[in-house]
């Protein structure tokens, strides 16, 4: 009994030797550390979101498809919760929740665990950050909420999170924006790369004015970078050389996508990619983002 209690209450300090995280350790190492018979069928009506979900947005055709294949063959993988004051609050899995909920089930394969609120803080963030492609603003606000929660530095954060420190700064950087903007971002009307280059302007005025001709007339990332770049000043007139941009630079947009995967500079020319790292621990997590195994 004594043994069972020391496991449920098990925090990620305990879980991980090292100092990094990774949602999908967390969840091999708790299933894996659960006896078949302490994976208890809890009620859905008795389960509710994870407080600290950074997830806003649900993409409703997934979790369609999701729920056809619960139909089909049943939750495969239990959730993971935590006993609350009343029911149970989610710790990981809420799409398989969502979907189980749509697919007609009662009740759902789960373990308990007794985590802390940092703990789900974490775990949440983590599970979306590595599976779930959160939006920029989901993932910054929830770098944020870490950072004031934890009482960790940007720094700190990076290194735990297996990110860049310039990643963790961009990102926090685009809470600055106005609110309609942060909606474009969400719903995918520009992306983090657009969004970073609006959060460096001054005037909000003219970050909306921006954000609307992306919108419009579809810029890239590299037009709003040259219409932006001579002291923060242009007009709704103002031209983008984008024949001329494209004809020197065919790879612009392959150097975007990277950027924004690997939090790092990127650079492409004369059939050479360049990836600027800042340590040999920088490069260690660029190669794990790439999948690149180096026996």
């Amino acid at each position: 009994m004594e043994q069972k209690r020391r496991a449920l209450g098990k925090g990620l300090e305990q879980l991980f030797s090292n100092e990094s995280l990774n949602f999908d350790q967390i969840e091999e190492k708790i299933v894996l550390e659960t006896s078949k018979d302490e994976i208890v069928s809890v009620p859905l009506s008795e389960l509710r979101s994870n407080p600290y979900q950074p997830r806003l947005y649900f993409d409703e055709d997934a979790i369609d498809e999701l729920a056809e294949s619960i139909k089909e063959h049943g939750v495969f993988q239990p959730i993971i919760i935590k006993k609350s004051i009343k029911g149970y609050e989610i710790v990981a899995g809420e799409r398989r929740v969502r979907a189980s909920t749509k697919a007609g089930l009662k009740k759902i394969p789960a373990i308990i665990r007794d985590f802390d609120d940092a703990d789900m803080m974490q775990i949440a963030l983590l599970e979306n950050l590595q599976r779930e492609n959160l939006s920029a603003i989901e993932e910054a606000n929830g770098y944020s909420e870490l950072l004031e929660k934890l009482n960790i530095t940007q720094e700190e954060l990076a290194r735990r999170m297996g990110k860049s420190r310039s990643h963790i700064t961009n990102m926090l950087g685009l809470l600055r924006l106005p609110s309609e903007i942060k909606s474009m971002i969400n719903t995918k009307k520009i992306t983090m790369g657009h969004a970073r280059v609006l959060s460096k302007l001054e005037d909000k005025n003219k970050m909306i004015e921006l954000a609307n001709r992306i919108v419009d007339e579809k810029l890239s990332v590299r037009d709003i970078e040259e219409l932006t770049s001579n002291n923060n000043t242009f007009t709704k007139s103002s031209p983008v050389s984008k024949a001329k941009k494209s004809k020197s630079r065919p790879y612009v947009y392959v150097e975007d996508y990277l950027k924004e995967k690997l939090g790092s500079k990127v650079k492409i020319t004369e059939k050479k990619l360049e990836i600027s790292f800042t340590s040999a621990k920088d490069l260690d997590r660029i190669l794990e983002i790439l999948n690149v195994k180096i026996n």
